[in-house]
């Protein structure tokens, strides 16, 4: 089985050059006033198909077999990957099949569909039953499964090549903020990040009521499952890769759970203050930062919060917005 390393990062960034945006870093000054360390905004919002999950789909996609190239492969996805998986496929000829939660948000799902995926809105509102249920498909149709992150080269695209690149732009970084999900960018960036600077203060978010990374490190070992749970922030819902967890628990100990509440309230927070429109999912951060839960950061020295995603229905958005917009 491959492992991740930091030769397949590297080997991850030459083969996306030229393929994707290398996204811009943008300071905070009422964070940083806030929290009392220089922090930074790493937009991979603005990455091709509105999310880091393209570099991962097209790294991944690039070490396909020809057979495989031409059956095509089929995923699950809280969305973003599924959309970046689609881009991938249509840029290489590469037939895509995405498996959705039913709890999709509809702009992701029509965004698979411009792109020409194959796309399957399964019967399960959370990610973990509609998985199962995209791998037992896959195998009936004989169709590779592309992970959307328990998978070593997406960890080393996803996660790998954006930390690498933050250290380029801000070389004094030394603390890191990101949502955590199936951990495919927890891993990347935590191994990576270990290895560069020795003792960097790694710092996961996530949604208190689908804690899977917390759990796991309680536990000593993966919770690859959790019950469904109703939130906008679908992309952090559900359990934590296998492969995944064995890298994140080597290197981050340090976890902040936030509400519903507070992850909606960061959308808006992020739209006021930063005019960018961010998903729930990629909020969990910011969230997080705002909460005041961060816990020490190693004085003056820089911060950088990964910013994953910018895809949001028009309703979700008008729903937020009416949520936590204070009446005149």
């Amino acid at each position: 089985m491959e492992k991740l390393s930091l030769g397949m990062i590297e080997e991850a960034r030459s083969a996306l050059a030229g393929k994707i945006r290398q996204t811009p870093v943008e300071f905070s000054p009422e964070l940083s006033q806030q929290l009392k360390v220089p922090t930074f905004f790493k937009l991979e919002s603005l990455q091709i198909t509105g999310s880091f999950k393209l570099r991962g789909a097209l790294y991944r996609l690039s070490y396909l077999e020809d057979a495989q190239r031409e059956t095509g492969v089929a995923t699950c996805s809280a969305g973003n990957h599924g959309w970046a998986l689609a881009y991938a496929g249509r840029e290489l000829g590469i037939p895509v099949t995405v498996y959705l939660p039913a709890s999709v948000d509809e702009s992701k799902r029509q965004g698979m569909l411009a792109l020409g995926a194959n796309v399957i809105v399964t019967p399960f509102p959370g990610y973990d039953e509609a998985e199962k249920y995209a791998k037992a498909e896959a195998e009936n149709h004989a169709l590779p499964f592309v992970s959307a992150f328990d998978d070593p080269r997406i960890m080393a695209a996803n996660g790998g090549t954006i930390a690498a690149e933050i250290l380029e732009e801000i070389p004094d970084a030394q603390s890191f903020l990101f949502p955590v999900g199936g951990g495919g960018l927890a891993a990347g960036a935590s191994y990576l990040l270990a290895q560069r600077i020795g003792s960097p203060t790694l710092i996961a978010s996530q949604h208190r009521d689908s804690p899977a990374l917390q759990l796991s490190l309680e536990r000593g070992a993966a919770v690859t499952e959790l019950p469904p749970i109703q939130t906008a922030a679908g992309g952090v819902e559900g359990g934590i890769g296998l492969q995944t967890f064995e890298v994140i628990r080597r290197f981050l100990k340090r976890v902040v759970l936030c509400s519903e509440g507070e992850i909606l309230s960061a959308v808006t927070w992020f739209l006021d203050k930063h005019h960018y429109l961010i998903e729930p999912s990629s909020a969990v951060a910011v969230a997080a930062a705002l909460s005041g839960r961060l816990g020490p950061l190693p004085p003056e020295k820089p911060l950088v919060i990964i910013i994953t995603g910018r895809n949001v229905a028009l309703k979700t958005v008008a729903r937020i917005l009416q949520a936590t917009t204070p009446s005149n």
